[in-house]
């Protein structure tokens, strides 16, 4: 066994994050009586992203992207709506949405009967997380969710790792692989932090950055020939 450890990401690696964000959209622009348009999904994604680096990078808080990535969207599409109300119907319905990416369930089942320890390492609300966890097949698999809002620490920052460890009682780097699909969050983490990463890009988009992952996959089923 090559890794004792393996820390999962959960957003677009484990979970299905656009079907549980276009569900949560969906529901909480019904309640508002309000048509919602592909074109506000999209633009949404755009501004939701783009904080969310911000908040990689320790520029903005998780409280103030959680309702100013809806009064920027407010504000684009000129729509008289309350940011911090809207903002917690859209939590909340966020964490109905437990879709699994394909294949994970089948890793998960195989990484333990292998003999692995699995934790979820993450960068997400920690009540919408919990609920779609819990709420998933997956809900008993994991010894722990890191969730970067009870660290004090969001990825790549290497506190979150630090807290990740001594939860697991682990010392030995070279024995842990982080798994993800996010270069600048989950792989960028990793290196930081001095262990192997394993970026999941079913994708296949280009790596443009001078991130490098220590291993590549497209399909969850792959990472088994690495562990």
């Amino acid at each position: 066994m090559k890794y004792e450890v393996v820390l999962f990401d959960a957003d677009d690696t484990l979970f299905d994050y656009s079907l549980a964000e276009a569900h949560a959209l969906k529901s909480v622009f019904l309640e508002h009586q309000f048509e919602l348009m592909q074109s506000h999904i999209d633009l949404y994604r755009i501004v939701n992203q783009q904080l969310w680096h911000d908040y990689e990078k320790g520029s903005v808080t998780l409280d103030f992207l959680r309702h100013e990535r809806f009064r920027k969207l407010f504000s684009e599409i000129q729509l008289e709506l309350d940011a911090v109300s809207f903002s917690e119907r859209y939590v909340d319905y966020l964490g109905e949405g437990s879709f699994l990416i394909e294949g994970a369930d089948e890793l998960i089942s195989k990484v333990l009967h292998n003999g692995h320890r699995i934790a979820i390492i993450t960068n997400g609300i920690k009540r919408t997380q919990l609920n779609r966890i819990g709420r998933s097949s997956l809900a008993h698999s994991f010894e722990h969710i890191i969730i970067s809002e009870d660290t004090g620490f969001s990825k790549p920052h290497i506190g979150i790792f630090d807290y990740a460890f001594d939860k697991l009682n682990m010392m030995d780097k070279a024995k842990v692989l982080i798994v993800g699909d996010s270069l600048t969050s989950d792989i960028q983490g990793g290196m930081n932090y001095g262990i192997d990463t394993c970026w999941f890009n079913p994708r296949r988009k280009p790596n443009e950055t001078s991130v490098k992952p220590t291993y590549e996959i497209q399909q969850l089923s792959e990472l088994l020939q690495l562990l």
